[in-house]
């Protein structure tokens, strides 16, 4: 902590992310209180200028949290407006031919159509949104636009956060209007801050809460949302796919929903453990869009938004610990994700209700907080969404281990076996499994269309990203040199290829040198930076509360 004069306010709970989990946590806490008549002040901290502004997800949601949380849902007016109707998954072959799966071979966790468990094509922004409403009725406090920059750790246990500080220039000195960072404390401080979380990332560490479990693994998840033709709307279809354009050495699958209003989301999930330092997440999404199985519902229509989100994906086996003294991590955060299902809104809004009924459970009882909450683990552990992550704590590793064909072979079959199989894992590290760029041969992307493919700088204009120019590089290098010296040797600088933005560059300086360049202002928060480089020297800070990518309805 800095010797800085700061206004302190205090709360019962403070939360970090009004995202799924987070707002879920708020809810079922103020639910609780409102159900005991007792007092209780739940404040979210959120650091996009709206809450939704930086949410980012398929998405396909399975209501079963939600319908825990607030059965009457649907006369509240959540916006769950368009129900799964049909499933279909390919396995692309090449650039123009694809083979659709039977219904029968596709794993029981992909079925979105089966049985009474409806599924919803649903913008995750705007469920937070409206999850945002319930909490403030409820009597919850939520300030978008504030970014917490640290926790505060006194006596071993954490008792909240620090806010990052208003109008600091770049070189770090105050600008007109700065204001400094106010400490919000609390008896118990909830992580919820999504994939990769800065703060999250640091406990994990300082806590050692990842002591035991596999190196925790991710994909990026590159997004578009496109008005298209009545003609070609069908509002349900569910769509998902692999193989092509990845090739042997990276991993990766394909989705594209029907939503309401005559829109369609189409979107990639790579996974971020890929050997090949040619390859560019952005570009392999852009050419994948010509494909004819996914082109034929998107011709004659308009991209209207886009953006990237890091995903969380290890699954069970790289689960941390998600207690420490003073405070939980939950969702994304921890790494809540079901990629079996490829879902993780359900299981996120699951980990948040749960971590409010144990610290509800201890303030009632008049704790005043800094304790570690062990009863979490058992609720946690009893939990379907526990269970869940544990049935299928395979599936990741096998699609690693024996590719996409066979790991999907591997993954039926257990499932068919409920579970008998051995439990695989994978202990490379994402960041570990980049291989020199002298392995392979570069990759030449073809030039976009500009009417089904498009450049990064068209595509940031239309995820609204800001940020205020004259403040400190957010994107922090342990050694300013190391991207030059080390990497664009050894890898050819993969930054340049996997930040879906743009954000860093190799170019010439006044000697035609090689120097790395920052585009920090393109930024859209979603952490690959901090995941893959090979090195480990670039870390993601929070900017400046408000900052990043306004997503309208993602």
């Amino acid at each position: 902590m800095d010797n800085v004069e700061r206004d302190v306010m205090d709360f019962d709970v403070v939360i970090v992310g009004a995202g799924p989990s987070g707002l879920a946590a708020a809810c079922r806490l103020m639910q609780q209180a409102n159900e005991a008549e007792q007092e209780l002040t739940v404040c979210v901290v959120e650091k996009g200028s709206e809450v939704g502004a930086h949410i980012l997800s398929g998405a396909v949601f399975e209501p079963r949290a939600l319908n825990e949380l607030f059965p009457d849902w649907q006369e509240r007016g959540a916006p769950l407006n368009t129900p799964a109707t049909r499933d279909d998954v390919y396995l692309l072959k090449d650039a123009e031919s694809a083979q659709k799966l039977p219904n029968a071979l596709v794993p029981k966790s992909m079925h979105n159509t089966d049985g009474d468990s409806h599924r919803y094509v649903i913008s995750a922004g705007n469920l937070c949104r409206w999850l945002a409403e319930q909490a403030e009725a409820l009597g919850v406090e939520i300030f978008p636009g504030f970014a917490a920059q640290e926790a505060i750790v006194e006596d071993g246990a954490v008792r909240g956060i620090l806010i990052g500080d208003m109008g600091v220039a770049a070189d770090g000195t105050p600008k007109d209007g700065h204001m400094p960072g106010m400490e919000l404390r609390a008896k118990y401080t909830l992580f919820a801050e999504g994939s990769r979380g800065h703060i999250g990332k640091r406990l994990i560490q300082d806590f050692s809460l990842d002591a035991g479990r596999d190196p925790q693994h991710y994909g990026i998840g590159l997004k578009e949302l496109w008005d298209v033709p009545a003609d070609k709307h069908e509002p349900g279809v569910v769509l998902h796919g692999s193989g092509w354009p990845l090739g042997k050495n990276a991993h990766g699958g394909w989705f594209l929903y029907h939503a309401e209003n005559q829109q369609v989301v189409v979107g990639l999930i790579m996974d971020l453990g890929y050997q090949n330092p040619w390859l560019s997440p952005f570009d392999e999404f852009q050419r994948m869009k010509h494909h004819p199985v996914l082109s034929q519902y998107l011709e004659g229509g308009k991209r209207v938004a886009y953006g990237a989100r890091a995903i969380t994906k290890g699954g069970f086996n790289c689960l941390p610990k998600m207690t420490f003294p003073g405070g939980l991590l939950i969702g994304c955060d921890a790494g809540t994700l079901n990629f079996a299902k490829i879902k993780g809104l359900h299981t996120a809004m699951k980990s948040g209700m749960v971590a409010a009924e144990s610290v509800f459970e201890a303030v009632k009882g008049g704790d005043e907080g800094a304790q570690e909450l062990t009863s979490f683990t058992d609720k946690w552990e009893a939990s379907w969404a526990y269970q869940e992550l544990k049935e299928n704590a395979s599936f990741g590793p096998a699609i690693h281990k024996y590719g996409t064909v066979g790991g999907g072979a591997y993954n039926f079959a257990n499932q068919l076996l409920g579970g008998k199989l051995p439990n695989l894992h994978d202990t490379t590290t994402d960041h570990g499994a980049l291989k020199p760029a002298d392995e392979f041969e570069k990759i030449d992307y073809p030039k976009p269309d500009g009417k089904l493919s498009f450049d990064k700088p068209s595509s940031v204009f239309l995820s609204n990203t800001n940020h205020e120019e004259n403040q400190p590089c957010h994107l922090r290098l342990d050694d300013p040199d190391l991207p030059i010296r080390d990497n664009l040797p050894k890898y050819a600088e993969p930054a340049q290829r996997y930040c879906p933005v743009g954000v860093y560059e190799v170019v010439e300086d006044d000697q035609g040198e090689p120097r790395f360049q920052i585009n920090f202002q393109n930024c859209i928060h979603c952490k690959t930076c901090d995941i893959k480089d090979p090195a480990q020297n670039i870390t993601w800070v929070a900017p400046e509360g408000g900052g990043g990518p306004n997503y309208p309805n993602m």
